[in-house]
């Protein structure tokens, strides 16, 4: 008999894995950051918080994704609005592909401006250097990915533009280029839902999409508010291979949520936010913001998380 309480998600027992007291510089907090292995090294772009409230992104490695993290003793990426002025608050919580047409890894990224945040761009091929692109989709946007590869001739983007209309809610969308640059073709991917749910109103995407036998695998946050505040948590949904505007299967409960101490009490209390995972054959290491003060792990298996997002598929209209 299946045990209907089994976690799907495992959290690390070392966690939080990353802290501000691991930083080889003065900061407020960390979190949030994009994942990737590369020759058998786990690296994360982590968001990192100055004193002032300025995010920058740094960089750090590890040979087992866990523990020993190698963390670059200065800022990797800071704002730089003298040359790009939608920075000049901050960057923040990015999310790595890898192009396989263009051999490149493709970085999307918050970008803080006077007028909101907005999506920006860069580009690497080694994490040594990085070639800004600048920004891709107008403020307020933000939460965004891509897909590694090209859909008949054309990148696919998800992303989230935020609607400050009451009662409209926060979806999340698809855009479309020929180039990385010039974005079009917009249209809402996956509704957030209404009333009482617990992705009711506001949702956007976690890490990018993961290619699976069954379909391209979403993780998403969904923000319901309470009297005692927001709660940020997890569901999965599923998207054809070939046509990703298709939604196959989209999770009727939440998948993972703030439970820990670590997770319900930071600079923003109740929130798990990934921005990050890698897959290892069968295995994902999930990489996580918890409370928006610490980053932590947690993994899950590939099949147990396609057969629970079958059974667990939403079948209400909304």
């Amino acid at each position: 008999m299946n045990d209907p309480n089994k976690e799907l998600f495992i959290r690390y027992p070392q966690n939080p894995i990353i802290t501000v007291e691991n930083l080889p510089y003065s900061a407020n907090t960390v979190f949030n950051a994009g994942a990737v292995k590369i020759d058998n090294k786990y690296i994360l772009l982590m968001r990192i918080e100055d004193r002032r409230g300025i995010s920058h992104l740094t960089l750090a490695q590890s040979k087992d994704g866990m523990s020993d993290w190698q963390i670059d003793p200065q800022p990797s990426l800071i704002p730089k609005p003298d040359r790009y002025p939608e920075e000049i608050w901050g960057i923040e919580d990015p999310r790595i592909t890898f192009l396989e047409e263009e051999k490149i890894w493709a970085i999307t990224y918050t970008a803080y401006s006077r007028a909101g945040p907005l999506v920006s761009l860069l580009i690497s091929k080694d994490f040594k250097k990085f070639k800004r692109l600048g920004p891709i989709m107008p403020p307020e946007n933000k939460d965004a990915a891509l897909f590694p590869v090209k859909f008949n001739g054309r990148w696919i983007m998800i992303n989230r533009p935020v609607c400050n209309r009451p009662g409209v809610g926060t979806h999340i969308w698809l855009s479309f280029s020929p180039d990385l640059k010039h974005w079009g073709e917009h249209q809402i991917l996956i509704h957030s839902r209404e009333g009482s749910w617990w992705d009711a109103n506001k949702i956007g995407l976690s890490p990018p999409p993961l290619k699976t036998k069954d379909g391209w695998l979403i993780l998403y946050h969904g923000v319901k508010t309470t009297v005692s505040g927001a709660i940020y948590r997890l569901g999965l949904a599923l998207l054809d291979l070939k046509d990703p505007r298709i939604i196959l299967a989209r999770s009727n409960e939440w998948v993972f949520k703030p439970k820990e101490k670590y997770e319900i009490f930071g600079d923003v209390d109740k929130v798990v936010f990934p921005c990050g995972w890698i897959q290892d054959k069968e295995k994902i290491l999930l990489y996580y913001g918890g409370g928006d003060s610490c980053i932590a792990l947690a993994t899950a298996n590939i099949s147990e998380l396609l057969k629970w997002l079958k059974e667990h598929n939403s079948q209400i209209k909304v």
